[in-house]
């Protein structure tokens, strides 16, 4: 179609190839109602995860709860906080349904579990805008010896070890538990009262490591060509646009300067960068993420958000189903099912995606495997997974000015004095980890409730000892 004459001033008319041009961006809302909204669906959800997918019993689920109140996004640099009191809360729990109710004054938020896709947060809607039908899962092999199947024989604790896992679980009331590993073998693993060999819980941020690793193994089966091309996201099409420079390495190393503006309750716009939003507002988290503006040159700015994560989410259900293939069997089986992690779960949102930022789940023997994958330098089971190098890159930060990574924590800055420093380790935000110690060949997976505080230099000295027992 012929633009008429009046457009050529101002419109640009370079041919271009399938871009719809820019989509306009999601504005936080960040009154104190809708912030006491967003602190009620965030509860309906921890309660969601505690009862229906940790399994807790009530009792324990709400020893466990600790009230997270949501607050406005930060800049680059500083905070606003906000004062934000709540009435007391209520919480229905619907077992039949597998559905959490929590009310506070007008109030309410709501979430489900569903068999494959974790808690979906519904916000005001009764019911998902998707249909979640169970996922067809690859079958565990029970019998097969830990890590390529279910099977862990039990193995004495050296004493020096036994006294450091003492003194980690007295100083940390909220730990699950606790497991050490060469890629062979379970070496110890040590459970709270309310933790199990066979209880799935949070993993939060370690999500984020979960998600490169797909990608890593999207370039490995030459779906994605490099990391340092343009992020090939959906809504992301057109050249012209901002968003075309930044790569996926960008997305991975938290260096994509995506933000949005947001409305304070005071009527002023600033501009914040997410980290929770997605877990808190009951919408697309794929389409949010990708409707983000570009707040600093991409490349030039570390600032740790969620939205870049839900971008390379987006890439990832797009590349499986523009191939025609299903997309939950296809996420899973990438990467968590030829682990044999039978028990990791994504959360879904409102719209079917699978949060590729976090809040998935795994018992620690699962999560421990992910850890073996990176020590064997992405092979398993004498099979390459993961492109000949990229341990190395997922590892090993490649800028100054932070000790992140690709989606793990590197310990170059000595945050855990007593580890190497080559150590690293996929984080969640409240202190899930898996840490990769490459030079001593050794895994550890430690599992901790949301809010709950963990003492970093008890679990410092236990990893510590460790090396030196098992080394």
């Amino acid at each position: 179609m012929t633009q008429p004459a009046w457009m050529e001033t101002i419109f640009d008319r370079t041919p271009h190839l399938d871009g719809t041009g820019a989509v306009d961006p999601v504005v936080y809302d960040a009154s104190i109602p809708a912030l006491r909204q967003r602190t009620v669906k965030f509860a309906a959800k921890r309660y969601a995860d505690m009862l229906f997918v940790s399994g807790l019993d009530r009792a324990t689920a709400d020893r466990h709860f600790r009230l997270r109140v949501a607050q406005p996004p930060s800049g680059l640099s500083a905070h606003r906080p906000a004062r934000v009191d709540m009435a007391p809360l209520a919480v229905e729990v619907d077992a039949a349904d597998r559905r959490v109710t929590v009310r506070s004054g007008d109030c309410v938020g709501q979430a489900i579990a569903r068999a494959g896709y974790g808690t979906i947060l519904l916000g005001p809607s009764n019911a998902p805008a998707f249909d979640p039908r169970p996922v067809a899962r690859a079958p565990r092999e029970a019998n097969h010896p830990w890590p390529y199947g279910d099977a862990v024989e039990a193995a004495a604790t050296p004493a020096a070890l036994t006294g450091a896992l003492d003194g980690f679980f007295a100083a940390s009331p909220g730990v699950y538990g606790v497991l050490i590993a060469r890629p062979d073998r379970v070496l110890t693993e040590r459970y709270s009262a309310f933790g199990a060999p066979d209880r799935a819980t949070p993993s939060w941020s370690m999500t984020k490591a979960i998600t490169a690793t797909v990608v890593g193994r999207m370039v490995r089966e030459g779906w994605l060509a490099s990391m340092h091309d343009p992020a090939p996201a959906p809504l992301w099409r057109d050249p012209r646009g901002i968003h075309r420079l930044i790569t996926l390495d960008h997305l991975v190393r938290m260096r994509s300067g995506l933000g949005f503006p947001v409305r304070q309750d005071d009527g002023s716009t600033t501009i914040g960068f997410e980290n929770s939003a997605v877990y808190q507002d009951a919408g697309d988290a794929f389409q949010a993420a990708q409707r983000s503006i570009v707040a600093t040159a991409p490349g030039s700015v570390f600032r740790y958000v969620n939205s870049g994560m839900n971008v390379l989410g987006a890439i990832v259900r797009d590349q499986i189903e523009r191939r025609g293939l299903p997309y939950y069997e296809t996420a899973y089986g990438m990467l968590v099912d030829r682990l044999g992690m039978g028990s990791y779960r994504h959360s879904a949102d409102i719209a079917g995606n699978l949060i590729a930022s976090g809040a998935g789940y795994a018992t620690l023997r699962d999560y421990a495997k992910f850890g073996v994958l990176y020590l064997n330098d992405g092979v398993w089971n004498g099979e390459r997974l993961l492109p000949e190098g990229w341990v190395d890159y997922a590892l090993t930060p490649t800028h100054t000015g932070t000790s992140y990574a690709a989606c793990f924590r590197s310990n170059v800055e000595g945050a855990f004095p007593d580890l190497p420093r080559d150590a690293a380790w996929a984080s969640g935000a409240s202190d899930q980890k898996i840490f990769i110690l490459r030079r001593h060949r050794l895994t550890v997976a430690v599992s901790n409730e949301t809010d709950h505080a963990m003492d970093m230099a008890a679990l410092n000295r236990l990893i510590a000892t460790a090396i030196d027992c098992y080394a």
